[in-house]
């Protein structure tokens, strides 16, 4: 049986890497998608290829907020997946010594304001019926400091936090509106292609991103996107304010080799 059938899902961020899988494995499962993306054409190339609906929207952009609870007034299910590193543009200072306070509230406008005006969204967009899960996509960089990426590690620890929040309030009001957040460590997606490049030695450079990680693999957006589809189902409705790691065990401390 399809997990999600006839819900009315809004993805963030959607036009590709796990934002994408999500929309994806959430149609294949009977949801009613909505990929939004602040980027017009990869956005609507997507919800085509899925066979869904797009809209643009800016996360960062109260009025984009506004007018997408308008063309879509009701939700099931909210992915705030939308994110950025701070490194689209290249190499830049991201330390808590020499980031700029311009590229650390831009960091923050989009992952921590874009996910605070999403979780306000999706209440709106639930509250009448008294159900719905919100699904926030954090990171494992959410859980500890990352030296060289103070903004990021910053807005997906606060994205936690605020997930929790969200899920007390609800509670506190009586509705059966869900809100739990996902924290996915190397994933591949586009997002590190400035790192791995397309030369011989990519399967290297790839190995050693991540040399630490207990399963020695980069995860993959679709194991992302299923844990995504458990939050967002019925099966998963005594589940709210946790987070769920997908990291392939690095978290879990070092692995023992054997003897």
């Amino acid at each position: 049986m399809q997990k999600l059938t006839g819900k009315i899902c809004v993805v963030t961020g959607a036009a590709r890497g796990i934002g994408r899988a999500i929309a994806s494995r959430f149609h294949d499962e009977g949801g009613v998608v909505v990929v939004t993306d602040s980027d017009e054409s990869a956005g609507t190339i997507t919800a085509a290829e899925i066979g869904c609906r797009f809209e643009k929207l800016d996360v960062r952009e109260e009025a984009d907020w506004l007018r997408l609870a308008e063309c879509v007034p009701v939700a099931d299910v909210v992915v705030n997946n939308a994110g950025v590193t701070g490194f689209e543009n290249g190499m830049i200072a991201h330390d808590p010594e020499h980031a700029s306070l311009s590229d650390w509230r831009a960091v923050h406008r989009v992952n921590l304001d874009g996910t605070f005006l999403g979780c306000r969204y999706a209440i709106g967009g639930m509250k009448a019926q008294g159900t719905g899960s919100i699904i926030n996509i954090s990171s494992r960089s959410g859980l500890v400091g990352i030296p060289l990426a103070a903004a990021y590690a910053s807005s997906k620890a606060a994205i936690r936090n605020h997930s929790k929040t969200v899920a007390l309030y609800c509670a506190q009001q009586g509705w059966k509106i869900r809100c739990n957040s996902i924290h996915p460590a190397a994933i591949l997606t586009p997002i590190w292609e400035p790192m791995l490049g397309t030369g011989p030695d990519r399967e290297t450079k790839m190995q050693a991103l991540v040399a630490d990680t207990p399963l020695k693999r980069f995860g993959m957006p679709d194991e992302v996107a299923a844990i995504a589809i458990m939050l967002a189902s019925d099966e998963a409705t005594y589940v709210t304010g946790t987070e769920i790691n997908i990291d392939g065990g690095l978290l879990a401390g070092s692995a023992a080799s054997p003897g």
